[in-house]
């Protein structure tokens, strides 16, 4: 019942081209092309990018069901499916029994381990996130509980001002979603070939605490220097190899 379900919504509900995680036929090979794509256009336009890096604290556990069944509303399922993932929310409870006793709590999040609807769930969650009115310089990209967020400028201290105000609406948003980010696995990275003599360092902020600028960063298996030329990454395959 549980495929059927989440089927049935997944083929009613629109997901953004941009979100590759838990969908047939796109794969994180989908979503490192489109990051390599988006970044590659901008290096050869002149331009500079602010490559932020959000790690999602929990996943498929923190998935909270009123948010989920607000995105259902808001994309128009139809209300005979909306009303059968109601009823599937409804008076659920996490048990656990030691010798002679047992506890059970009620829950409002989160999905089973392993069940069928879990990574739909949270792809619902997720989607919210990417459905915000983004600039159009912005691109986000979202695999599973990965989230990449790419803004693009003319100078340094544009994309700075302009990376702030996109964190602002994805901090409001995640909020109000009860989506959790960790801050000291979130990181920043400034992407540009063309030597500046602007000041390199920016500072962008993640629940009004300052994300660690870094040189280099590992975004679904691949090491992704500030300079987007794969050298590190072929480094560290190399000597993989010869292990």
């Amino acid at each position: 019942m549980e495929k059927l379900l989440i089927n049935r919504i997944n083929h009613h509900v629109y997901m953004n081209e941009y979100h590759f995680g838990f969908r047939p036929q796109k794969s994180s090979v989908d979503a490192a092309m489109s990051v390599k794509t988006l970044v590659q256009e901008s290096l050869e336009a002149g331009e500079v990018i602010a490559r932020i890096s959000l790690d999602v604290q929990g996943a498929l556990h923190v998935a909270w069901w009123p948010g989920i069944l607000k995105e259902l509303k808001e994309c128009k399922c139809p209300k005979n499916l909306y009303n059968l993932m109601k009823s599937y929310f409804t008076q659920r409870t996490a048990a656990l029994t030691m010798n002679s006793q047992r506890i059970e709590k009620p829950v409002s999040r989160g999905s089973p381990q392993g069940s069928c609807v879990g990574p739909g769930l949270w792809n619902l969650q997720f989607n919210s996130l990417l459905q915000l009115k983004f600039m159009v310089r912005t691109k986000v990209v979202a695999y599973a509980d990965d989230l990449l967020i790419a803004v693009r400028g003319d100078s340094i201290r544009a994309v700075e001002n302009y990376a702030n105000a996109e964190m602002s609406k994805m901090d409001e948003c995640s909020t109000r979603y009860k989506i959790k980010f960790n801050d000291k696995k979130s990181k920043v990275m400034l992407v540009t070939r063309s030597k500046r003599r602007e000041n390199k360092n920016i500072t962008n902020y993640l629940h009004f605490k300052p994300l660690e600028q870094v040189t280099q960063m590992k975004y679904l298996g691949i090491i992704l220097d500030h300079k987007f030329k794969f050298q590190e990454h072929i480094t560290t395959w190399q000597k993989d190899a010869q292990r």
